[in-house]
């Protein structure tokens, strides 16, 4: 075979995922020899924002880290401050937690489906070209999501950064009544969900697959959301506090973000195609039943098909809300009481593009003394410049428009939240 000459695909600007990076690929001779998913949008210092902060700010300044998954936020960080404090939320309170993420998930995943990963497989620069030719099917995802912001409105206060969270439950919890109505509309959205998961079943998916390490929370009852172990597709099984003893980051000079890696392991992928073939089983007999149809098995190593496991998840979380909102009973309180004491606190949840882990150690006042914030992006990053590496690899002989097309796909898989990624970073000055 003869050898290609050079050459490089540079993304400068990359569109269509949350915040600002970059992507670099040199190949020569056949051979990619640099990849390079550049994050270089400037670190936001949240931890250190956080030292010397009362415990109860925490899941209002953490849910600023994100205008997309606020809930996740509050959600890790509230659980970290209960379990440094030996408190427990359940019951109702729990539940109506997991409604609220529902909410997010649903308004989410629509965001992610029809407006950021769509217009790659109908080859098109963006949703507003999908809208010129296919006004119902834009308008079926904006509907949905509006549903997703609609709930997280009721439940958390408001759709974007809710106030109504705090540690140990809610400030207010809803009335009954205040969310009956909201069935007739979520049954709406369930079919509409299930409608996308037959339509982006139909896309042309590269043929790609990559033997990852699968990493999300697993629960004995439920689909993973708010709690559970961490366990792997290679054997991992272990608790949320352990998280630091397995997985790591790591700065690199191209990206103001770190990578994580599974200690001794290498690159892990978290997210809905983590969640999903970690839990299959825990999905609802007829999300299962639209899976199966969609044409997926119990797992996907596929990436690009992850816009299809996230309309499964979307599906799910409309069914889930339904099924919530059916039996919810108003608790007699909004919150469990705090009395605050030294120690420190782990918190992980499910934010819809995977695991987000907290630690916070706090003083005997309740006063935050160090906190580490572990978003998705940080733990995928390394795990997107391998799936770069071996889809070039694999499509070296592409025509260079459609290799830059398909690795921006590629990115895009993932939806990384690029600004979530870029709290923390090892500053190190060298004086002469």
């Amino acid at each position: 075979m003869s050898k290609l000459p050079a050459k490089i695909v540079k993304v400068d600007y990359l569109a269509r995922v949350e915040g600002e990076g970059g992507l670099f690929i040199r190949v020569k001779d056949n051979e990619v020899k640099d990849v390079k998913f550049r994050i270089f949008e400037p670190p936001r210092f949240f931890e250190a924002f956080m030292r010397g902060r009362d415990y109860s700010e925490a899941p209002d300044i953490t849910a600023r880290i994100c205008g997309i998954c606020p809930v996740a936020y509050q959600m890790s960080s509230s659980q970290a401050m209960e379990d440094a404090f030996g408190v427990q939320v359940d019951g109702q309170l729990r539940t109506l937690r997991r409604l609220l993420y529902c909410g997010e998930w649903i308004e989410s995943h629509a965001l992610h489906v029809y407006m950021l990963h769509a217009p790659d497989f109908l080859g098109y620069e963006d949703a507003i070209q999908i809208a010129s030719k296919y006004p119902e099917i834009v308008k079926r995802g904006l509907e949905i999501k509006k549903i997703g912001n609609e709930l997280m409105t009721i439940v958390g206060g408001r759709e974007i950064h809710p106030i109504n969270p705090r540690v140990g439950g809610f400030h207010r919890t809803p009335l009954e009544r205040e969310l009956k109505p909201m069935i007739e509309k979520l049954k709406w959205a369930l079919n509409a969900s299930l409608e996308t998961v037959k339509w982006t079943s139909t896309f042309n998916f590269p043929d790609f697959e990559y033997d990852y390490e699968f990493v999300s929370l697993r629960h004995p009852e439920e689909y993973p959301i708010t709690g559970g172990r961490l366990v792997s597709n290679k054997g991992l099984d272990i608790s949320v506090q352990d998280y630091e003893k397995h997985f790591q980051e790591i700065h690199f000079e191209h990206a103001n973000a770190l990578h994580s890696e599974h200690i001794g392991v290498g690159p892990y992928h978290v997210g809905p195609l983590a969640r999903y073939s970690l839990n299959f089983d825990k999905l609802s007999s007829k999300t299962q039943k639209a899976a199966r149809e969609a044409g997926l098995g119990k797992q996907c190593f596929n990436p690009f098909k992850s816009i299809i496991v996230r309309s499964v998840e979307l599906a799910y979380a409309c069914e889930e809300s339904i099924r919530i909102i059916e039996q919810y009973k108003r608790p007699e309180k909004s919150f469990i009481e705090i009395k605050p004491k030294q120690g420190t606190g782990y918190g992980c949840t499910e934010a819809p593009r995977g695991i987000l882990y907290h630690r916070y150690r706090l003083a005997n006042d309740g006063t935050i003394l160090e906190a580490k914030i572990v978003p998705p992006t940080s733990q995928n990053q390394k795990t997107i410049e391998t799936d770069l590496y071996h889809f070039v690899k694999k499509n070296i002989s592409l025509p260079e428009d459609k290799l830059t097309w398909q690795c921006e796909q590629a990115v895009r898989n993932y939806d990384p939240c690029i600004s979530c990624a870029t709290h923390f970073l090892k500053l190190e000055i060298e004086h002469e």
